[in-house]
């Protein structure tokens, strides 16, 4: 197969997350399955316009702002009719509506879709513009197939009008060599959040409830790794509520010292409004770490809740403040769902994702 890949961004944007990581994954092991893969994303400062990536032929254009209005002009310049047999668009931000103008076959990737989410994130009239693009969706990708990385995200596009027919789910994976328990040595008193720093992940949630665990002598440490757009607002508010010394920004740093952080951490909390999955999860289980998240869209797909981790209502202070609390004061509980969270996270390799993948790319070809 010849494959035109259409993402956002690419693994060496500075903002990639864990879309950018489960698009990829599928595309070297595409490559490495002798087809060949070319991927246009968004141009970046200080990265080369082309390059080759595990295999993976990446080409940067246009600018941040408008790659979804220049993007049709570009692909076509490549000749698509002739040079591609099939494009994957990752429909993970704004659509491209590529089953307009694309002269072959359409598979669409979902992670998730922002809906009203976008409204929390960004300023109205952004947030209005991205909920009026994504109500196309259903016209203009009816009669793709479509793959989803949760069941949250396959309801979430059967609401849209979807038919539930044309559409797969397919799981991320992770690197189950690379994400494994270490030596039981954990971090007293530490919990961790991985990911991206954007309004709708929910940080200030977990930093609230750091604060209402603090007022009545509990001393807890949060380490946050990632960085992002909403990162200055969560720093001035730890400082508001008074945790400097008990809330550390890393920011983004190597995946050496994210494996160390999640192998240490007594637990890692998640408080995102709604994910596609929740890759983070997985490999927090993988190292034999439990997890506290919101009981929202992706999170309840990713964490089984009593076993490998714990759910609690989204929003609610309160209830994430104690079971923080009650994970920390219960070693036994850790013990169990950390256990369970590793057996759990085994089932998960991106070898069999992008298998999957890969069948599903050829079948929409056949047909």
């Amino acid at each position: 197969m010849r494959v035109l890949a259409l993402n956002w961004r690419d693994p060496k944007n500075p903002e990639t997350g864990g879309a950018e990581i489960h698009l990829h994954e599928i595309l070297k092991r595409t490559v490495a399955g002798g087809h060949d893969v070319t991927q246009i994303s968004q141009a970046v400062t200080g990265l080369p316009l082309e390059e080759i990536l595990d295999g993976v032929r990446i080409i940067r254009h246009g600018r941040r702002n408008t790659f979804n209005f220049t993007l049709k002009k570009f692909a076509l310049s490549l000749d698509i009719a002739a040079s591609f047999d099939l494009v994957i668009e990752d429909l993970c931000k704004i659509p491209f509506y590529s089953p307009r103008w694309s002269p072959v076959p359409v598979l669409t990737i979902v992670p998730h879709l922002f809906g009203t989410t976008a409204y929390r994130e960004v300023a109205l009239p952004l947030a209005l513009y991205v909920n009026f693009m994504e109500s196309f969706v259903p016209g203009v990708y009816r009669s793709c197939p479509f793959v989803a990385i949760s069941d949250s995200t396959k309801e979430d596009l059967v609401r849209r009008g979807i038919p539930a027919e044309r559409i797969s789910v397919i799981p991320c994976g992770i690197d189950t060599d690379f994400y494994s328990p270490g030596k039981p040595d954990p971090e007293q008193g530490t919990f961790l959040y991985v990911g991206r720093l954007k309004k709708y992940k929910g940080v200030q949630i977990i930093l609230s409830a750091m604060a209402v665990l603090r007022d009545v002598g509990k001393d807890y440490r949060l380490v946050v790794l990632g960085s992002g757009d909403y990162e200055e607002e969560l720093q001035k508010t730890a400082s508001r509520l008074g945790l400097d010394r008990a809330v550390t920004f890393e920011g983004f740093v190597p995946q050496e010292r994210k494996l160390h952080w999640l192998r240490k951490a007594w637990a890692a909390v998640f408080s995102s409004e709604k994910e596609g999955w929740g890759l983070t999860v997985i490999e927090a289980n993988a190292c034999g770490t439990p997890v506290i998240a919101s009981n929202s869209d992706g999170l309840r797909d990713s964490v089984r809740d009593g076993r490998t981790g714990i759910l609690v209502p989204h929003g609610s202070v309160e209830d994430l403040a104690a079971q923080m609390d009650r994970l920390a004061g219960d070693p036994a509980l850790r013990s169990d769902l950390g256990k369970n969270g590793h057996e759990w996270a085994a089932g998960f390799n991106w070898d069999t994702t992008a298998d999957r993948m890969i069948r599903i790319m050829q079948d929409t070809l056949r047909k």
